[in-house]
C-alpha cells in the first residue's frame, strides 16, 4: 500500500510489520513526515507521551516518564506484531538500544529512517516553528549537539542489526517522500488455495512426477531439461523445502519446481538443505550428514548460467508462509505459533531446523499438548513412517529418499495422497 499521495519524491519501501525508528534532530520534520506517511495509530511520539504524563510536550523534566510510556506502548504493539513508528530523536545509542531489544524479543524487523539537515536549515525551521506560537524555541547549542549526534548515529546504525536504513538527505526530500509498506514474504494470508502441500523430496524426481500426476497435475518435458506443469483448475502446490541433496535427480527437481513457481503454479519454502547448498555454492565446504556433495556433483554438469539461476531461486525462498487468512501455516520444520508471521534470524533458523536448535529434539514441544489446532501447521524435516494429524499439526516428510513415500496434503480437503519411493 502507498501511505500518501503527495507530490513526487523518493519512495521509501519499508517492511510491514516492522519497528520504524525516525532518527533526526529536534525540529527537522519527523513528526510532520510521520503524520503524513503513516496511520495515526501506528505512531508512538515521545512528545505526545510527554504531554500524556504532564500536559506539556516541551517539559524535559517529564522525559523519563514519557519514554517509559513509549517503551510500554511499543512493547504492546510489537507483541501483537503491528507496524510501530517511533517518533523521537533516536539519536543516541542508549535511546535506540531498548527499542531494538524489544523488536528482537518479539521477532519484528527494525528499520531506521534518517533525516539529514544542515545547520542553517535546521535553525530556520526551528525559528519558523516558534513563530507559529505552538512550540518553545530549541536552544542553538542543543541543535548543534543533535547535529553532532546525527553524524555519530549515521556511523553506528549499520552495526545495530537493523533490517533496513533509509536516508532522507534534506527536509525538502522528507516533505516530498512517500512510504510504500511491503508485506513480509511470509504473508500470503490473501491466498486461500486450494493447495497441495508436498513434503521433503530430496532429489527424488520420479516420485515427485508420480505424486503430481496422482494429484492430477499434467507434467510435460520441454527442451533442454525444461518442464511444463499444468495444474488442476485453481490448485497450486506448496513445496515444504528440502528439494535438494541425497537423491539422484536434484537438478531435475530444481528445474521442475522453479518452473512451477515461475509460472505461478507453486510456492516453495526454504529447507535446511537449501540453506546448506547455498552456503556450499558460495564457497563453503560440505558438512558431513547433509548429502550436499550429491547435489554438488550433479550441479557440476550444469552450465554456469543455470547455476546462477539456481542460486537466485534458492536465495529467494521464504522461511514460512501464513495462508488462507491465517488458517494455514507452512514451514519446513514445525514452527511454534509465537513465530507465525514474524521475521528475523531466529524465526528463519527455527523454521528451517525446528525448536531446540541446532537439531530438532526427539520430544514434542510443550506447546503442542495444549495447541488448539488453529491455524493448521504443516511441515516436514523429520521423517516419519506416515503423516498423522497431531493437535492440528501435520508432518508431511515420509522419508521418500530413505525408501519411504512422498506425501501430499490436499487443502482445504485435508486428504492425504502418497506414492512409494519406487514403482
Amino acid at each position: 500500500m502507498t501511505a500518501t499521495t503527495e507530490q513526487s519524491g523518493p519512495t521509501l519501501r519499508l517492511p510491514a510489520p516492522s519497528l520504524v525508528l525516525l532518527v533526526g534532530p529536534a525540529g527537522v520534520g519527523k513528526s510532520t513526515f510521520a503524520r503524513r506517511c503513516f496511520a495515526e495509530t501506528t505512531i508512538v511520539s515521545s512528545d505526545r507521551c510527554r504531554a500524556r504524563v504532564c500536559d506539556d510536550e516541551d517539559d524535559q523534566g517529564a522525559t523519563a516518564d514519557a519514554f517509559a510510556l513509549v517503551d510500554e506502548i511499543v512493547a504492546a504493539r510489537l507483541r501483537r506484531n503491528r507496524l510501530t513508528v517511533v517518533d523521537a530523536t533516536n539519536l543516541e545509542p542508549d535511546a535506540r538500544r531498548p527499542l531494538l531489544a524489544l523488536a528482537a524479543r518479539h521477532h519484528v524487523l527494525a528499520v531506521a529512517v534518517v533525516f539529514g539537515v544542515d545547520r542553517d536549515t535546521l535553525l530556520a525551521q526551528n525559528a519558523a516553528r516558534v513563530a507559529t506560537g505552538t512550540r518553545r524555541p530549541i536552544p542553538p547549542d542543543i541543535l548543534d549537539d543533535h547535529l553532532r549526534l546525527l553524524e555519530e548515529a549515521r556511523q553506528a546504525l549499520p552495526r545495530e542489526g537493523l533490517a533496513r536504513i533509509v536516508t532522507l538527505s534534506t527536509p525538502d526530500e522528507a516533505r516530498r517522500a512517500t512510504v510504500h509498506l511491503d508485506p513480509l514474504p511470509c504473508d500470503r494470508r490473501s491466498e486461500s488455495g486450494p493447495f497441495d502441500l508436498i513434503g521433503d523430496i530430496h532429489g527424488c524426481f520420479g516420485a515427485l512426477v508420480r505424486l503430481l500426476e496422482a494429484l492430477e497435475y499434467r507434467v510435460e518435458a520441454g527442451a533442454e531439461g525444461s518442464w511444463r506443469v499444468t495444474p488442476p483448475p485453481g490448485r497450486r502446490v506448496i513445496f515444504l523445502g528440502d528439494l535438494v541433496d541425497r537423491g539422484p535427480a536434484v537438478t531435475e527437481v530444481l528445474a521442475l519446481v522453479s518452473a512451477m513457481v515461475a509460472d505461478g503454479h507453486a510456492l516453495a519454502l526454504a529447507g535446511n538443505h537449501e540453506a546448506e547448498l547455498l552456503r556450499v555454492l558460495g564457497g563453503g565446504t560440505p558438512r558431513p550428514g547433509y548429502g550436499t556433495e550429491t547435489s554438488v556433483a550433479q550441479l557440476a554438469r550444469v552450465p554456469a548460467a543455470r547455476i546462477a539461476q539456481i542460486t537466485a531461486f534458492l536465495g529467494s525462498l521464504p522461511d514460512h508462509l501464513v495462508l488462507d487468512g491465517g488458517r494455514l501455516v507452512a514451514a519446513h520444520a514445525r514452527l511454534p505459533p509465537t513465530l507465525h508471521g514474524r521475521a528475523g534470524h531466529f524465526v528463519r533458523e527455527t523454521a528451517l531446523l525446528g525448536e531446540g536448535l541446532p537439531a530438532t529434539p526427539a520430544a514434542d514441544p510443550a506447546w503442542l499438548a495444549t495447541y488448539g489446532g488453529e491455524p493448521a501447521i504443516c511441515y516436514g524435516h523429520t521423517p516419519v513412517d506416515a503423516s498423522v494429524w497431531v493437535n492440528g499439526t501435520l508432518n508431511l516428510d515420509t522419508g521418500c529418499v530413505f525408501g519411504g513415500a512422498l506425501t501430499a496434503l490436499r487443502y482445504p480437503e485435508r486428504t492425504l495422497v502418497s506414492v512409494p519411493a519406487v514403482d
